[in-house]
């Protein structure tokens, strides 16, 4: 089916819905991912990103992205020129990422709090955005809804267990996806939900001995306009 947003695209500042929309999108997503804006971000461009990104401002949509700005936040502009004052410090450079991608993608290498990750991300055109790789594990991640994202160790009932969590707090579940790379190690698992995530569940999950490290991505309908005051 096809939507309106498909054929007029997202309100954005910015000439391109794919090289500064959806590369916004895909900064916001990893920024949730990090837990909030990264110290440090070396950014990778691939494809067309890398060809023509400067010049569509996919540097300041990623940037932004990690800022905590929205496609349609004109702070985007001068994001690069505000990231030192935000505490953080990146690179933007380009690549060239092996196998079948699609040609506007990016791979972000962020830490935070001594935490690192690296989020590989496509733009797909009309704002629509997919992360197909987390810290080595394929995903499929598209940020329509609310998401829990959370790496554990691979051990019987630990589905069950994270899925009754998200039920005590009538947390519909849309879909699941669990990666693996071997029987008894660690589990990659993205679980899209119809509800918004409350911020109880993630601490329970999180607190589950077996669990490295859990978090809530936002769906893009919760991501209000541009703010109308200073960000905190």
């Amino acid at each position: 089916m096809v939507s309106l947003l498909d054929i007029i695209g997202p309100v954005m500042v910015g000439p391109s819905s794919s090289h500064t929309a959806g590369a916004c999108r895909i900064g916001l997503l990893a920024r949730d991912l990090i837990g909030g804006t990264p110290e440090t971000a070396r950014v990778e461009l691939h494809g067309s990103f890398a060809r023509t990104g400067e010049g569509h401002g996919t540097d300041l949509a990623i940037v932004g992205g990690l800022l905590g700005f929205r496609p349609d936040d004109e702070r985007l502009r001068g994001s690069l020129d505000m990231a030192a004052g935000e505490g953080l410090d990146f690179t933007v450079e380009k690549t060239t990422i092996e196998g079948e991608v699609h040609p506007n993608t990016a791979r972000l290498t962020l830490g935070r709090r001594g935490l690192s990750i690296t989020v590989t991300g496509s733009s797909l055109g009309a704002g629509r955005v997919e992360l197909i790789e987390i810290d080595g594990y394929d995903v499929s991640v598209s940020g329509a809804f609310p998401t829990v994202v959370l790496l554990a160790q691979d051990r019987p009932g630990s589905v069950a267990r994270i899925t009754g969590i998200l039920a005590d707090d009538a947390v519909n579940i849309a879909t699941l996806r669990l990666t693996r790379k071997r029987r008894g190690g660690d589990a990659f698992m993205v679980l899209e939900c119809d509800d918004p995530i409350p911020p109880d569940a993630i601490g329970r999950i999180e607190h589950l001995d077996w669990v490295r490290w859990a978090r809530a991505l936002r769906s893009v309908a919760d991501r209000p306009g541009a703010p109308t005051g200073p960000r905190r």
